[in-house]
């Protein structure tokens, strides 16, 4: 009888061993667990985020792990969500096995802005916690709450589109191929300017909370009199013949709403110019190369044959009114006035002028 016991007990063991061979078969249990403990941030810390430093660390989050009622490795995610909501659409920013998560500004600021949808440069409240886990099919375990004050930013500039009869009236990305925008000088500012391919009427519509432009959302119009006065939801149409307009609008000159708008249109007609092409420096604007509009592209293009020895700049209308040169202040857009260009070897370039993307002006040349 006792070998019988002990064979049993032998066999017994067995079967729980091999019971517990795969995880699938595991079941975990939080019973007597202790949650996480976060302990950096201080609840109520406030974090403004640097647009100047997009790498440097803005928040390094620290927590006393969780304990559970056995010896697991324990996995954590770091959530986020507007303050007052619960957690009732937390955003999952973060996770990993250590008991601390490091955030740069570029990497906290993209959660700020395209999860939580924080107004950028404005300060909001956002509510955090560590949620623990230890395998699949177990139950998370929730830390305390720590309520933070964030203020994201935005590298994007404010813009407004130019909906008319030169594209269908239509001012939204999604229903058309192309959208002709003006953008602002910088977020907050309401100088915008741009360069659109006009033909008849056209008015100036802004986006909605969450981006999109479409009618409905606040537009500008002409105050009846064509001065250059700016109405918001006018019903008059700005106009202009066809042609390639240096298009140019503030919203509110004062900053303060006290006064209508304001919009001039500039017609242009673009050109390259310089001692690396044939004819050299402009001398009463017969020197000027011009260049050609492609509506396909939408970009200004010449193929000339450019000298290495020579330089050249972008000028429109024969004259130094509006020219373009390099890149100076290194913001991603050629300058008004700008030093010139040169050439890499000489030889039979493809050059165009992209005009297109607002305050992001561009050129390139292309060897043929």
């Amino acid at each position: 009888m006792k070998k019988l016991s002990i064979l049993g007990l032998f066999i017994f063991a067995l079967i729980s061993f091999n019971s517990c061979e795969t995880e699938d078969d595991v079941v975990f249990t939080t019973s007597g667990s202790e949650a996480a403990v976060v302990t950096l941030p201080d609840n109520g810390a406030s974090i403004v985020l640097d647009i100047n430093e997009p790498m440097s660390t803005a928040a390094t989050i620290v927590w006393d792990g969780a304990n559970y009622s056995v010896p697991t490795a324990v996995s954590y995610t770091v959530q986020l969500a507007l303050s007052n909501t619960d957690f009732a659409a937390p955003i999952d920013a973060g996770s990993t096995t250590e008991n601390f998560l490091v955030w740069t500004n570029e990497q906290l600021n993209s959660v700020a802005v395209n999860n939580l949808m924080l107004t950028p440069f404005t300060a909001a409240n956002i509510d955090l916690r560590v949620q623990s886990t230890i395998g699949d099919g177990a139950e998370p375990r929730n830390s305390n709450v720590v309520t933070l004050s964030v203020t994201p930013y935005t590298t994007d500039l404010p813009r407004l589109a130019v909906p008319g009869n030169h594209q269908g009236w239509n001012p939204s990305e999604a229903e058309v191929d192309f959208v002709p925008y003006i953008a602002a000088s910088a977020f907050g500012e309401t100088d915008f300017e741009g360069y659109v391919f006009l033909d008849g009427g056209f008015k100036f519509v802004e986006a909605n909370d969450v981006g999109v432009f479409e009618w409905g959302n606040k537009d500008w119009g002409d105050d009846g009199t064509f001065s250059g006065s700016l109405i918001s939801d006018g019903e008059t149409d700005l106009s202009a013949s066809a042609g390639y307009y240096y298009v140019r609008a503030n919203t509110d000159p004062n900053n303060d709403g006290t006064e209508p708008g304001t919009y001039t249109i500039e017609a242009t007609s673009w050109a390259i110019t310089g001692s690396a092409t044939p004819l050299g420096w402009p001398d009463n604007g017969i020197q000027d190369q011009d260049m050609t509009y492609n509506a396909t592209t939408r970009k200004w293009e010449i193929t000339i044959n450019l000298d290495v020895s020579g330089e050249y700049k972008f000028r429109a209308n024969d004259a130094w009114g509006l020219n373009f040169g390099t890149d100076d202040n290194d913001d991603g857009s050629l300058d008004y006035g700008g030093g010139n260009f040169t050439v890499p070897e000489s030889g039979m370039y493809l050059v165009e002028l992209d005009l297109s993307n607002p305050r992001g002006y561009s050129q390139t040349i292309t060897l043929q």
